[in-house]
């Protein structure tokens, strides 16, 4: 961090903390934002509610996005509706327009402590305490997401998914593959899949649209937060639980359920939250469509690296992932 953009952060954080002077002690780029940008900030404050010390998270864009993202006032006010709904998030405290200030907008939450790395917390035991009660602990998260339903003027930038949420889905993806310079028959197989069997339109609700295992937080002793809204929007409930179950994020795990476990205890603290019981049956749909969103991303994400837009080697591994994407959607399917 430069010092205009620690001077700017100083300047903005003293003002809308209403404190006499803020001294940032310690600023580190975060790791794990391949799409946004998350500073680590440890401040001196003196004067007002806030005083005498901060930890913070500052969330900025990354130098190039994924296409569908919201941008950070979009999702600042969807943190703060989950936080207002009793979601396990950090605090979201402050939002920044002003781009100028730092070179792009941003927003500010209180740090959260814990480990979000996948690989790691679906091999060590020891983190996020006892599995089931983890487990248990996220479907209740889930169902407390699923508990944001429209129509909200706070969330007024989300779009309505029409008539069918997961057609909408579909029309989506064959829009960017109909258009990119590479074709991907396995991929127009599972979308042509996915038309054929979408399901009715049911409940609307808030989905996190990411929630799995590397988005969410733990300790020792459990969960600490969810994380990463920026794909959040109206849609099937159940498109949060497949893509919470789907093979392609178990990380190599054995359990059914993000990696970490069994799918029935996920289904038992959904349930306690919402009072819906969840079938297997009803899930595969949306873990074949998890597996066909993921894979469309993962193109996207190697385009931006062999485009020249961002040279990363995370973006261009990102790619390699596809055919075992493609093989996963075609098993899944073969039977069906």
């Amino acid at each position: 961090m430069n010092e205009q953009m620690r001077s700017a952060l100083e300047e903005f954080i003293r003002r809308e903390a209403g404190a006499d002077r803020v001294s940032i002690k310690e600023a580190k780029l975060l790791s794990g934002g391949s799409i946004q940008e998350n500073w680590f900030i440890q401040a001196e404050v003196a004067g007002g509610a806030f005083a005498p010390e901060l930890k913070l998270v500052v969330r900025t864009d990354a130098p190039s996005g994924v296409s569908g993202s919201h941008c950070r006032a979009e999702e600042f006010a969807l943190l703060r509706a989950a936080h207002a709904a009793g979601v396990t998030v950090p605090e979201p405290l402050w939002l920044c327009r002003d781009a100028s200030l730092i070179g792009k907008q941003f927003f500010v939450m209180r740090f959260v402590g814990g480990i979000a790395a996948s690989h790691v917390v679906v091999r060590d035991a020891k983190l996020g305490g006892d599995r089931r009660v983890l487990l248990e602990r996220l479907g209740a998260e889930l169902g407390r997401i699923h508990s944001i339903r429209p129509p909200r003027d706070d969330l007024a930038f989300l779009p309505s998914p029409g008539s069918s949420p997961a057609l909408q889905h579909v029309a989506r993806m064959r829009r960017f593959l109909d258009a990119h310079r590479t074709a991907h028959p396995a991929l127009e197989w599972g979308l042509r899949w996915l038309e054929i069997n979408a399901p009715e339109r049911g409940e609307l609700v808030l989905c996190h649209r990411d929630f799995r295992t590397g988005n969410y937080m733990v300790d020792e002793n459990g969960l600490t937060a969810i994380l990463d809204w920026e794909f959040s929007g109206w849609g099937d409930p159940l498109e949060d639980v497949g893509w919470f179950c789907a093979k392609c994020w178990r990380f190599g795990g054995k359990g059914e359920a993000g990696g970490v476990g069994a799918r029935e205890d996920f289904y038992r603290g959904y349930a306690s939250v919402t009072g819906r019981r969840l079938e297997d049956e009803d899930i595969h749909y949306w873990e074949v469509m998890a597996h066909l969103n993921w894979a469309v991303i993962a193109v996207q994400q190697a385009e931006r690296h062999l485009s020249g837009e961002e040279t990363s080697l995370m973006l261009a591994l990102t790619g390699h992932i596809v055919p075992e994407l493609e093989y996963e959607i075609l098993m899944m399917t073969e039977a069906r």
